[in-house]
């Protein structure tokens, strides 16, 4: 297929630089650059091309299995059954090879149907499913088949550019569900977008664990530190060598830059600016850099850590990633398999490791992979989605045993745990005075109506204050001390408020216009998030403090809980609550 030669200017498709960087938002946009779109023209695997790809020294290359249609994403049961989802067709099969050949034994089994299934998780005897609006879990039957599947959660977020959802039991026991963005860079509306997710075995309760993701298909938790790793898809659309694709290691509460920064060096993309004149500098320091970089347009996919087995000991905690390919850029890049090499926990560099699929000087490929696994032998599996073919790369004679995948569950407990087992905003400050605050929504220890719960409208409730003298500005938060975790669970973090009042409906958007900022909840989103306590549980007690400050409050946009406490400390003239209750006797709307 010939290239396709783009021009776009306006749009402001431009290397990231320090002067870049530091323009001002008008000097962005009348930028130009040359892109391209450059799709290698599909070509079925010849019977010679299997020997032609390229490993290292000692590794060997062999189709384990053929005609499987569009594998996507792989999981392998600790009895070495390998399960596969195949989104095209909605369903997910069964490979066996009981004899220990390096071969399927016979054709695949269906073992389970949905619409849209793409990834798949193993914990406990138990299959975990995700499409792209649901998660269902089905029990792993002694045959190898799959029992009936239970939907758990049926509203994640429209997906838009990126369908491609996939699901991970943690070393914590939770579920990590990776939801792209609906574009290639904008301002979601749902916070869940673009972001990885983490949510009970049950699916009754979900946070964002991280956001600020464009779509993180594969990640996992290094074997030694059992911190999370992922590389993320970078933004399409700013030439042929930006954006990279990121290794983030990602972290409870943090943000990684989609779509305003990007990179190790945290370049900015100049067709988007962040909310509320927030300066892309600003933006910045409020994300977390990405580890490393690698080639732009690869199309990471799922991802796959080594414990320890037949492979040379140097790879030992390394991870292996499927790279689908390019279509952003005249040089193609991707269609391999990469190897990222860790030390003492950390990743230090990112290089090939199976290549081969790009044919013809690049004109041409045999393979568009995604899916990647280690098998119970050790050997790694790798499957391309566009024919069906599964490739099995081993080292030696091809025979071992791959040491368990057990990542230790400290990272992610400690993580989360952060901002937990706390007293109450009002009890951790000190103040000269106290003040009344008051709702029109709800009376002093009254009901809070259902317009202002998560489970309906999720409006915010206009509240009052006493103004206090000398005051120069007012903080709102929003605990419930009730939650089982975190507790308190923060439902509202607000500063720089200007006058003693806010109306109802305030918006959910980092910066306002009249100055007021707002910060992280204990969901992990940005802005007022009404009670949504377990249905059946009994009511929850909502606590809107507030606080009067002598000064502006000088935190960055998005801050926690904790960060603004830590600003108020020494500043509080005054202080005072409403106490609210809520309480879900029936099964939720949404």
């Amino acid at each position: 297929m010939k290239p396709t030669t783009l021009v776009v200017s306006l749009l402001a498709l431009a290397a990231a630089s320090p002067a870049l960087a530091q323009a001002h938002p008008e000097e962005r946009d009348n930028l130009a650059i040359l892109t391209h779109i450059h799709e290698p023209t599909p070509r079925a695997p010849l019977p010679g091309d299997t020997a032609a790809l390229r490993v290292p020294e000692g590794f060997t290359v062999s189709r384990f299995a053929e005609h499987l249609g569009n594998l996507r994403m792989l999981a392998v049961a600790p009895n070495g059954d390998i399960y596969a989802t195949r989104r095209a067709s909605g369903d997910v099969i069964l490979l066996r090879d009981a004899d220990g050949d390096g071969k399927a034994d016979g054709d695949p089994v269906v073992v389970a149907r949905r619409s849209g299934a793409h990834g798949i998780a193993l914990h406990d005897g138990k299959m975990y499913l995700v499409t792209v609006k649901e998660v269902f879990v089905g029990d792993i039957l002694a045959d190898g088949m799959v029992g009936p599947l239970t939907l758990i959660i049926g509203d994640l977020p429209d997906s838009g550019q990126h369908p491609s959802r996939t699901i991970a039991v943690g070393p914590d026991d939770m579920l990590y569900i990776s939801v792209g963005s609906t574009c290639d860079a904008c301002q979601e509306s749902n916070p869940e977008n673009a972001t990885m997710l983490r949510a009970s075995l049950d699916g009754k309760s979900r946070t964002i664990f991280a956001s600020g993701l464009r779509n993180t298909i594969g990640f996992g938790w290094h074997p030694r530190t059992g911190e999370l790793w992922g590389m993320d898809h970078g933004i399409d659309n700013l030439g042929d060598e930006l954006q990279q694709e990121e290794l983030n290691n990602m972290q409870a509460g943090k943000t990684y830059g989609w779509p305003y920064i990007y990179g190790v060096e945290e370049g900015v993309n100049p067709q988007d600016e962040p909310p509320g004149g927030i300066p892309a500098a600003t933006w910045a320091e409020m994300s977390e850099a990405a580890v490393a970089g690698y080639a732009a347009h690869a199309a990471p996919m799922q991802m796959a850590f080594y414990t320890g087995g037949p492979f040379p000991n140097t790879y030992d905690g390394d991870a292996f990633v499927a790279f689908r390919g390019s279509w952003a850029r005249e040089t193609p890049s991707g269609y391999e398999v990469a190897r990222v090499r860790f030390e003492n926990g950390r990743a230090r560099a990112i290089g090939p490791f199976l290549t081969g699929f790009l044919v013809d000087g690049g004109q041409a490929e045999t393979a568009r992979l995604a899916g990647i696994a280690v098998a119970k032998d050790g050997s790694l599996l790798v499957g391309d989605d566009e024919n069906g073919v599964l490739y099995r790369v081993s080292y030696g004679d091809g025979r071992g045993q791959a040491s368990p995948l057990n990542p230790p569950a400290t990272a992610m407990r400690e993580q989360t745990a952060r901002g937990s087992g706390v007293p109450l905003a009002l009890q951790r400050v000190e103040a000269r005075h106290s003040l009344a605050v008051r709702s029109d929504a709800f009376t002093p220890g009254g009901v809070i109506p259902r317009i202002h719960s998560e489970y309906y409208d999720g409006v915010a409730p206009a509240l009052s204050w006493d103004r206090v003298e000398g005051a120069a500005s007012y903080a709102i938060l929003v605990e419930d001390p009730d939650a089982a975790m975190p507790k308190p669970f923060v439902h509202w973090v607000a500063w720089n408020i200007a006058e003693p009042m806010t109306p109802e409906g305030l918006e959910e958007t980092i910066r306002l216009s009249n100055g007021i900022t707002q910060g992280r909840t204990s969901r992990g989103s940005v802005g007022y998030f009404g009670p949504r306590p377990p249905v059946g549980d009994p009511a929850h007690h909502y606590h809107f403090q507030v606080f009067a400050l002598d000064i502006p409050l000088d935190v960055l946009p998005g801050s926690d809980r904790d960060t603004v406490l830590a600003a108020m400390e020494g500043h509080v003239l005054a202080k005072g609550e409403v106490v609210g209750t809520y309480q879900q006797s029936d099964a939720p709307l949404k």
